[in-house]
């Protein structure tokens, strides 16, 4: 990964993104990584949290979990999309999405849609590069 460069593009006339980058350029890739919609679900529990913080956590998780076989981790991420199923999760998403990046900024975007199962409150996708 030492020769991995990801910039941030992120154009005066837009405005100031925050914690994520309005694009991503990456210089110097030899592997991109394309994570699947992961969701609230894992081997040692086997059934989905209840509660929103819990299933973001876990998503978060599970991508990580990819990452690592890979043998990459956030430094690598280059573009998430989040999928919620209500907009009353925007905040607390948000606030836990900035715990799991810190100061990473990748390509962002989050889509409030109708998630695949109902108990189901959101899903992660994520590229990456090394």
């Amino acid at each position: 990964m030492s020769d991995l460069a990801i910039e941030p593009l992120n154009p005066s006339i837009l405005p100031m993104s925050g914690k994520y980058s309005h694009g991503v350029q990456v210089d110097g890739a030899q592997r991109m990584v394309f994570v699947s919609g992961q969701v609230p679900w894992g081997n040692e529990h086997g059934r989905v949290p209840e509660t929103f913080e819990a299933q973001c956590r876990m998503v978060w998780r599970n991508v990580l979990a990819v990452l690592s076989e890979a043998g990459m981790g956030i430094r690598n991420l280059v573009k998430v999309t989040t999928y919620l199923s209500d907009r009353q999760y925007r905040a607390l998403n948000a606030k836990i999405r900035e715990e799991v990046l810190g100061d990473h900024a990748p390509a962002l975007t989050v889509v409030i849609a109708d998630i695949y199962a109902e108990n189901w409150l959101l899903e992660i996708e994520a590229v990456a590069m090394a």
